[in-house]
């Protein structure tokens, strides 16, 4: 694996930037920056100031103008600051630039975002998906993650000047990203088989999604009891962890638990997990867990729900559940919030409060791709009732010669089994 750069010794001291052009944006500018201390924070790299810069335009060399960057620089020697961190994308070229005048290591919001999902990836996809990830990140940076660069071979016999070894390196990535891109091209086609095994006794999915540290983990573990990282920390855990549990009205659902959105998420990100927000794309309907104590909670919900649309998934299908209940005190908030989003869940996974309205609401949802019917099931098939009372909702039952006339309501995944029992007409689907 390609470093993006030597790391000699942890940085210890990081002054935070981040460059706004519109001069409106100084408000959204220093949010981003809230953020991103929490991002820093999370990788253990203590922030010692955060800067909301204001440049009339982006500049070539140092993304803003010399004078600012020179003020800059100035303000981290005087902190003994050992990282730059910039919540702005920059080019290799910016960064090498500043590296230069700073004389110090300087980064931006992807690469910590980066560093963050290496070191909490565990499973083998979610590391085939960090790898690829970091290597198209480097790939471009190779000049300054070397020392080398310079020397270079003879091909054969020693006959003329040979490759660089920067050529050489940048072809070794190269190969590297093509057999990450097969190898997470094998875990997708697993995925699929897996999914496709579901599928022939089809039970409902509902993914959970949110902005990271929303508490999606949490309501997983609250509502099946599954053993699943939870930390107040963003991006805890990057793993899709699927559950299943039993309904009131008998109905089995899987739960899935997606990783946490954020905003100005790298795109190369969203490309190199698609593998495993597409569970979300594909579930028959959304969670959208929101954090309803976050002042920014609405931005919150749009940058999710713009996520999920590149992804493809159906937004109309989505359960909007407003979590952490209990740290809002404030009742004109609590109103705005319902009045602003009417048919939205209102829960604390850490009080209790409201699970039951949710689990209740997740019966309808289920219920509603169920459809009543009466059926005539043979007496020698006792099996096929069973399976009825397992699954479905037996609402009354007459013995006849002919056999056991049933009205149930039928999920979606007995309908091909049951079908050739089914009563014509008498009870169209609902």
């Amino acid at each position: 694996m390609f470093e993006i750069r030597p790391r000699d010794k942890m940085v210890e001291r990081a002054l935070l930037v981040g460059a706004f052009v519109d001069p409106t944006g100084r408000v959204d500018a220093e949010d981003l920056l809230a953020e991103l201390e929490e991002l820093v924070r999370t990788l253990g790299i203590p922030v010692v100031e955060k800067l909301a810069v204001h440049t009339r335009e982006t500049h070539a060399r140092y993304f803003i103008g010399s004078g600012k960057a020179e003020e800059i620089c100035e303000r981290a020697r005087e902190l003994e600051c050992d990282v730059l961190v910039f919540d702005n994308e920059l080019t290799p070229a910016q960064q090498r630039n500043w590296e230069a005048i700073a004389k110090v290591l300087v980064i931006d919001r992807q690469e910590v975002i980066l560093d963050i999902f290496g070191a909490r990836a565990q499973t083998r996809e979610a590391r085939i998906q960090v790898d690829l990830a970091r290597m198209a990140y480097s790939l471009p940076r190779l000049t300054r993650a070397w020392g080398h660069l310079g020397k270079q071979g003879g091909g054969i016999g020693a006959k003329g000047e040979g490759e660089s070894q920067l050529e050489q390196d940048r072809r070794k990535i190269r190969g590297q990203i093509d057999r990450l891109k097969r190898e997470l091209a094998g875990v997708r086609s697993s995925r699929a088989t897996q999914r496709k095994d579901r599928k022939r006794a089809p039970v409902p999915n509902a993914a959970i999604v949110g902005y990271t540290n929303v508490g999606k983990s949490s309501l997983l573990r609250r509502m099946t009891g599954a053993d699943v990282l939870v930390e107040n920390k963003l991006f805890a855990t990057l793993d899709t962890t699927t559950r299943k549990i039993a309904l009131p009205n008998r109905q089995p659902l899987l739960l899935t638990d997606t990783v946490g959105f954020i905003r100005k998420l790298p795109h190369g990100l969203v490309e190199s997990f698609n593998a495993t927000l597409e569970e979300a794309a594909l579930s028959d309907f959304l969670i959208h867990v929101l954090d309803a104590s976050h002042p920014r909670v609405l931005e919150f919900y749009d940058t999710t729900k713009s996520v999920l649309e590149e992804l493809g998934a159906d937004t109309s299908q989505a359960l909007i559940v407003f979590n952490k209940m209990d740290r809002v005190n404030d009742e004109t908030t609590r109103i705005w919030l319902r009045g602003r989003f009417p048919e939205a869940i209102f829960i604390s996974v850490h009080s209790g409060q409201g699970l039951d309205e949710l689990v209740a609401r997740l019966s309808e949802l289920v219920a509603r791709q169920a459809r009543s019917v009466e059926m005539l099931l043979p007496l020698e098939r006792p099996e096929l009732l069973a399976r009825l009372h397992r699954e479905g909702t037996v609402h009354s039952i007459a013995y006849e010669e002919s056999g056991a006339r049933v009205l149930a309501t039928v999920p979606p995944r007995l309908h091909d089994a049951l079908a050739g029992f089914m009563v014509p007409s008498l009870h169209p689907a609902r």
